[in-house]
């Protein structure tokens, strides 16, 4: 039996945890484990190298993917959904690690070509449905959490107010629970439009008080109350139409500087939180994940989706996974508030 994997959309820490884990496993049952090269584009092309335990050696605390990744949408293009459905009629099964984009294709080719695949949930902004957590995500508010216990020690230094930008598109997970565990002043995110007057206000309030500097976390997401429009680096569209986020922070900082007369800095993370070794937490998750897309492979459960619900992996459909994006609890966000100003 032969068993394709390919992960899709950013890298972020815990991949490889999947890929050996659905290696090791899938040797066990006597599986031929191909990867597939730089995600959909990997199918399309049939670029695919086998995998054995001489592959996955060593690779668990490693960042990225060793099978490389793209934004490749393969339905831009009738051909590429041809050559897909031909080059996986070649193989048992393929399982696809990804979030809302890659995962996405992958219903949609269940659906609508009857392809036996299923899928793995991979997202540091932790927004996919279905799922309680995505691996990735809490090496990235790890990361977050970190870079804010080293801005408080220089922003208090020099009584500055520190804007810092995280990632997070359309939900504020990582903005939110990075925020609380740094102990952020003000948490801002895409869900709740920004109201500048509250966040001077809160930023003032600190001062009053004799706190002399403030720490704001932003989603790169997040969005003026006044506007509905995203603040972009640059307007150019990936291939699911997603554009290039990034500035906000900027933007906030200036804005903050102008109403409160406070000396305000911007640092943007940015990549810093897709890189580096994963955590604990996501070597655990990306394995357990990881066997029970084998599981779901050896069952012919296909449309299937590993996920974690409660302390349990389970399968959902992948419809459900893909259908809404998860977004930030509003009784969290009550939680953060707690500790603003």
């Amino acid at each position: 039996m032969k068993v394709g994997v390919l992960t899709g959309g950013g890298d972020c820490p815990g991949l490889n945890a999947v890929i050996r884990a659905i290696t090791r496993r899938g040797l066990q049952e006597g599986y031929q484990i191909l990867g597939f090269k730089d995600g959909w584009l990997g199918v399309i092309k049939n670029n695919f190298v086998s995998l054995d335990l001489s592959s996955v050696s060593g690779i668990l605390p490693r960042g990225g993917t060793i099978l490389g990744t793209s934004r490749t949408n393969p339905y831009k293009n009738p051909e590429d959904v041809k050559a897909i459905k031909e080059n996986l009629g070649r193989i048992d099964a393929l399982i696809a690690i990804g979030g809302e984009d890659t995962l996405g294709v992958a219903c949609k080719l269940v659906k609508e070509e009857n392809l036996k695949i299923v899928g793995v949930p991979k997202t540091i902004d932790n927004d996919l449905s279905a799922t309680d957590y995505t691996f990735g995500f809490d090496t990235a508010i790890n990361i977050v959490m970190e870079a804010i216990d080293r801005l408080h020690t220089t922003a208090e230094s020099h009584h500055r107010v520190m804007v810092i930008e995280v990632m997070g598109r359309h939900s504020g997970w990582i903005a939110i629970e990075g925020g609380i565990a740094g102990g952020a002043d003000v948490i801002l995110i895409p869900e709740i439009p920004i109201d500048i007057e509250e966040v001077v206000r809160l930023v003032k309030r600190r001062n009053e008080r004799g706190r002399n500097f403030s720490i704001v976390v932003v989603a790169e997401g997040a969005k003026f109350k006044e506007s509905d429009e995203f603040i972009l680096q640059e307007e150019k569209r990936d291939a699911f139409g997603h554009v290039h986020l990034g500035g906000i922070g900027n933007v906030l900082a200036k804005e903050i500087e102008k109403r409160t007369g406070f000396e305000t800095r911007t640092v943007v993370l940015g990549h810093l939180q897709r890189g580096g070794s994963p955590s604990a937490f996501d070597r655990v998750l990306g394995t357990r994940l990881g066997i029970k897309a084998i599981e779901l492979v050896k069952e012919g459960r296909f449309g299937q989706m590993a996920a974690l619900q409660g302390n349990r992996i389970v399968s959902v459909p992948l419809e459900d996974a893909v259908g809404s994006l998860k977004m930030v609890d509003t009784q969290l966000y009550e939680v953060a508030k707690v500790f603003f100003g």
